[in-house]
């Protein structure tokens, strides 16, 4: 309970590696989500539910039920090594692993990004932005301004 399930199937796209049953049943047994580097199927219903479910693709073809496999060990998710304990953080935009060690120090540095962002965020909206370092940097670079 409480862990992700982070599958290295290679970024085959051929057969599904779970569908709607394996994500009802991990749901069921307090699993907090899969990533898989391959395909799944039954994409509209695990959609539509609330259990998250990250991957590569979608097929309709069905999995393989007999391996090969491990359990608890380092994986690759496209290059992206995933050791056990480490924290999933996945959205919209996609998937990232933070080596657990390094956890803590990431969070803080994610908090102070995101204060940041806010803030250039309710200068725009107030119209208080200033964006002049943008046009230094392109004429820096050389870049022409045609009016």
């Amino acid at each position: 309970p409480g862990d992700v399930i982070v599958v290295d199937a290679g970024g085959v796209l051929v057969n599904a590696i779970i569908g709607e049953i394996m994500s009802t049943l991990a749901e069921k047994k307090g699993v907090a989500g899969f990533v898989i580097d391959g395909s799944i199927r039954d994409a509209g219903a695990i959609r539509a539910g609330s259990f998250p479910v990250f991957a590569a693709g979608v097929a309709h073809r069905g999995p393989y039920k007999d391996g090969p496999g491990e359990i608890n060990c380092a994986v690759a998710i496209d290059g992206m090594i995933v050791e056990p304990g480490d924290l999933i953080v996945a959205d919209d935009d996609g998937v990232l692993c933070v080596p657990h060690d390094d956890a803590e120090a990431i969070c803080k540095l994610t908090e102070a990004k995101k204060a940041t962002e806010e803030k250039a965020i309710q200068q725009i909206l107030a119209g208080t932005s200033d964006r002049r370092w943008v046009d230094e940097a392109l004429q820096r670079l050389g870049c022409e301004f045609k009016d």
